[in-house]
């Protein structure tokens, strides 16, 4: 199961791509199981040294009672202390920002988030990705590669 930002490609280049932990509660995970969650406006900053993931939309669960989650909250993200400090140390420079990409459940059942460092993408960057998608898929359907 794995709940993707398709839109981040679109306006940004990412350098570097890390998986992080994500803290969540016991309803936002059977939430996250249904596949109910939303990237848009989501992104991540630093807070007293440590990662926080916003606008991170996760949607109430069905069967939740009384102590069931708010939708948009801060969540806090699990990197390693050299991790955080390369990334703090990075989004200080103009232009750069942290991305949720996907959300995903590893083996063991925990939920990971992959996060990206992008720079964004002028209007001119996004329609040339485009040009380039347009122009592999019909040498594809060209050659049937």
């Amino acid at each position: 199961m794995e709940i993707s930002n398709r839109k981040a490609y679109h306006d940004y280049f990412f350098e570097t791509k890390y998986i992080a932990g994500i803290v969540l509660s016991g309803t936002e995970v059977k939430s996250l199981r249904n596949g109910k969650a939303s990237f848009i406006d989501s992104y991540c900053y630093f807070h007293k040294g440590e990662l926080f993931v916003k606008s991170l939309h996760i949607s109430e669960y069905n069967y939740g009672t009384y102590n069931n989650h708010e939708p948009v909250q801060e969540r806090k993200l699990l990197l390693q202390k050299k991790e955080l400090k390369k990334l703090e140390a990075k989004t200080k420079e103009k232009g750069y920002a942290i991305i949720p990409l996907k959300i995903f459940i590893t083996d063991k059942g925990f939920f990971k988030m992959e996060i990206g460092l992008g720079k964004g993408k002028k209007n001119f960057d996004k329609r040339e990705t485009i040009k380039e998608r347009d122009t592999e898929r019909a040498i594809k359907r060209q050659y049937g590669v």
